[in-house]
């Protein structure tokens, strides 16, 4: 039933603030999301070709980790224009984004592709190590690599944003896609994240909205597991479209990849918790 002016006059008095409060931020993040929908739709085109890999650095030169991006299910790395400004102002200017094909039907397969691109990219540049920042499907498709196919030893920080680490409910009728089934609670290759993962060397960081309406239950983009460094960051007022592009997001993304430089090599099961509005 829809919550009228005239049911809300029959809440108590704190509790109708909150309802109300509620439903204006739900309205603000619904109005975003459409926003920063039709922004891409524009950018979009502009995403479909393959970057161009960048010259090799030498031993002088090599200054911040790499930063490799991976967009989310039916997207490129045009979702990710303003992370990538925010990142080379803030002095991370290597950065790339890889393109996985929209015809791919399994993530472990995109998750190999990941792995050659960032083989590539670390005897490019002279680097041991990059950091990772992955969108929705990205996320899990990175956190594949990283625990799955030794990825570990490759990636200091991975970054995920808006990602079904538990499976999403989101719109039943998309389970005729493959990648979809694979997102889905109780999922193959999610059953397989779930499992022991002793040793992982990674820092996971995972950003989660309280207004996400393409992870259902929104708590699913929590990352929970005893065996990996966890800090999971919960959003307030931001979509799942947003969560690449929102400012205040940004800030937070970089505030992990420099805890990142500073984290010491203590590992085994340790985990936070943060929020940012």
């Amino acid at each position: 039933m829809a919550l009228t002016p005239t049911a809300l006059s029959r809440i108590p008095g704190r509790l109708a603030d909150r309802i109300a409060d509620r439903i204006a931020d739900r309205m603000k993040a619904t109005a975003l999301e459409l926003a920063v929908l039709a922004g891409h739709l524009v950018l979009y085109p502009s995403g479909l070709v393959a970057e161009r890999r960048g010259r090799p650095d030498t031993a002088a030169s090599l200054g911040a980790r790499p930063v490799v991006l991976l967009h989310g299910f039916v997207d490129n790395r045009s979702v990710f224009v303003l992370l990538r400004r925010a990142l080379a102002r803030h002095g991370r200017d290597r950065v790339e984004s890889l393109n996985y094909s929209p015809l791919t039907c399994d993530l472990r397969s995109a998750a190999e592709l990941l792995g050659r691109r960032i083989e590539e990219l670390l005897a490019r540049t002279g680097h041991a190590e990059v950091d990772l920042v992955g969108h929705s499907l990205g996320g899990l498709i990175a956190r594949y690599y990283v625990q799955c196919l030794g990825g570990d030893a490759r990636v200091r920080t991975l970054v995920m944003l808006g990602t079904p680490h538990a499976g999403t409910t989101f719109v039943p009728l998309a389970d005729a896609h493959p990648l979809v089934r694979q997102m889905r609670p109780g999922s193959e290759v999610l059953r397989m994240l779930a499992g022991p993962a002793p040793g992982c060397r990674t820092r996971f960081v995972s950003f989660w909205s309280d207004l996400d309406q393409v992870m259902v239950p929104v708590e699913t983009a929590r990352l929970d597991h005893p065996d990996l460094i966890v800090h999971n960051v919960r959003v307030s007022g931001v979509g799942h479209l947003a969560l690449p592009v929102h400012p205040t997001v940004a800030v937070g993304i970089l505030a992990a990849l420099d805890d990142g430089e500073a984290a010491t090599d203590a590992r085994g099961g340790s985990s936070g918790s943060a929020s940012v509005a």
